[in-house]
């Protein structure tokens, strides 16, 4: 198992009330690693820590056996591979040593590899429209069949349905990714938020990677999701927004990227849908306009990848034709699409559920029809 030996010491450092990041990199860093720091004295620590940090560094806090001993029945029961990864183990992820305050070790459960390919992040709205959602899952179907990792967050919405698409790209060409996706989690991996994706966690940890910086027991809590967001930004060579309102957390993904110097892409919407402002936004600074799976590849320079296209649609007769042309590019009601057309409303039910049937339209709720690319 890819496991660090000394994760005890880097979960006790990383317990440390009131120590960042940063300052324990340097206190590594000055000391020889996490074995040598604990074996300081404390007059030596004295001499770059105030001491009230110097006690806390020394001695361990109240809930430190409890803790251990979970993470040691963690690691042990696993029905797949666990491990924790810390800063000094070969197989910590490379991308998150570019954060400024980069996890000293994380959780990891599923396939224990780090894949060579590269990966890109999927985030958008948690509550996006139903063309939102088909290219969520479109994208990440595409792009695990052009052989990269998808990287989202596993909440509800976008990044639901991009870890779905990927996952559905894996078992249509095995081994085309060894690792269709990585979710990245605002908690510990000991639970799953939110409960609906409990199933598709599982099919992550069984074809791809659940990871998180957060210790066993740490509940999901609001200001858990951007430091998640920026590990996602990091461990991708881009993010892809597919729908976000002005103040999506995905936008502060997107920044996150765009700091880190990763790639920063976008799918424009209906100037009249409030889910794609954010996104207007971000091509308005500078992202690439993506609309299709090779804008991506392309943006990332990633083009000799191996892309397979999806199977084309069977064409559709001329009146379907012509109904897929009223419709348009925004959902309609069926009494649009009478005015439309001038059809009656029988024939033009029966058109549109051989479209359905065929791929072509999505029925949503309230009787309205969208047409699928």
């Amino acid at each position: 198992m890819m496991q660090c030996t000394d994760w005890q010491d880097w979960l006790r450092l990383s317990q440390v009330a009131g120590l960042s990041r940063a300052t324990a990199r340097q206190l590594l860093n000055r000391f020889g690693g996490v074995q040598a720091l604990f074996a300081q004295s404390s007059l030596r620590l004295g001499e770059c820590l105030p001491p009230s940090m110097v006690d806390a560094l020394l001695t361990p806090p109240p809930h430190w056996p409890a803790l251990c001993e979970c993470t040691e029945t963690w690691l042990s029961e696993a029905p797949t591979e666990r491990a924790i990864w810390s800063q000094a183990c070969p197989h910590y992820p490379p991308g998150l040593l570019d954060l400024d305050d980069a996890p000293l070790m994380v959780y990891v459960q599923g396939q224990l590899h780090w894949p060579q390919g590269p990966a890109v992040a999927v985030v958008g709205s948690r509550n996006p429209s139903p063309q939102g959602l088909y290219n969520a899952e479109q994208f990440g179907e595409e792009l695990c069949l052009a052989g990269l990792c998808v990287v989202s967050g596993l909440a509800l919405g976008v990044d639901g349905a991009a870890h779905r698409g990927a996952l559905k790209g894996a078992l249509q060409r095995p081994g085309v990714s060894s690792w269709p996706t990585l979710a990245v989690l605002g908690h510990g991996l000991d639970q799953v938020y939110p409960r609906q994706h409990r199933g598709l966690a599982e099919g992550i940890s069984a074809h791809g990677l659940l990871l998180s910086e957060f210790s066993l027991g740490e509940p999901p809590r609001s200001h858990h999701f951007p430091l998640r967001n920026r590990l996602i930004a990091a461990l991708a060579q881009g993010t892809l927004v597919i729908e976000a309102a002005p103040l999506s957390g995905s936008l502060i993904t997107a920044h996150q990227a765009l700091e880190l110097g990763r790639e920063v892409m976008a799918i424009p919407g209906s100037i009249h849908a409030p889910q794609a402002r954010g996104c207007h936004s971000l091509i308005r600074q500078g992202a690439a306009l993506i609309e299709r799976t090779h804008d991506v590849l392309e943006a990332l320079g990633q083009c000799g990848l191996p892309l397979q296209e999806r199977p084309p649609s069977a064409p559709a007769s001329a009146e379907e034709a012509a109904l897929l042309t009223a419709l348009g590019h925004e959902s309609s009601s069926l009494d649009q699409l009478v005015q439309r057309t001038g059809w009656d409303p029988d024939p033009l039910l029966a058109h549109l559920l051989r479209l359905e049937m065929a791929g072509r339209v999505r029925r949503e709720q309230g009787n309205r029809y969208q047409a699928l690319p």
